[in-house]
């Protein structure tokens, strides 16, 4: 008998997009069937979590990025087919992972008004880059004169304190980092 092993080959990855945090599920698979396949395969940012390795599969895995903006990661995954004790090697695919920062907002200053005064708007920032931030945000204490609830900056209003004690209202801001299609809260 002579047997010839088909060439190794991997169903094509699709591109993939996660937030820091994220759990990243890859399933290797081939239409070669009767033998083995096993994969191996590099990755040009390990920083993201996924290291350099082979096996069977592609572990799950938490994407990281402590950065301020995303980091790309081009996957390079090499089948190997083996059959009859011969091992015959396949063409690589490629692919991309995307992972996106954290979102983030920088601190604002905690501000003190007069009674009737008008506030000035408070923007926010954040340290991210490439994406879009947007940002949320809830008030503790709407009888100060600002609603309970907005979106972007808090705008200018009339600070009211009708009462002998000074009233204090805690502004909780949520940010949202959007790249590559992907909003990461």
């Amino acid at each position: 008998n002579i047997t010839i092993n088909p060439s190794a080959q991997v169903n094509s990855i699709a591109t993939q997009v996660k937030c820091s945090g994220d759990l990243v599920t890859i399933n290797l698979s081939t239409l070669n069937s009767v033998g083995s396949t096993t994969y191996s395969w590099t990755n040009s940012a390990p920083s993201i979590g996924l290291v350099n390795n082979s096996g069977n599969n592609i572990t799950p895995f938490n994407a990281v990025n402590n950065g301020t903006e995303p980091i790309i990661a081009t996957i390079i995954v090499t089948p190997s087919y083996t059959n009859g004790g011969v091992t015959c090697n396949g063409i690589p695919s490629t692919f991309t992972i995307t992972v996106n920062p954290k979102a983030q907002v920088d601190l604002p200053a905690n501000q003190v008004f007069c009674n009737g005064t008008n506030t000035s708007s408070i923007n926010f920032t954040t340290e991210n880059t490439l994406g879009s931030t947007t940002y949320n945000w809830t008030n503790s204490n709407p009888g100060i004169g600002l609603l309970g609830s907005g979106s972007g900056p808090i705008p200018s209003f009339p600070a009211i304190n009708n009462g002998p004690i000074p009233l204090v209202a805690t502004i909780v801001v949520t940010p949202t980092y959007t790249y590559a299609g992907v909003n990461c809260i």
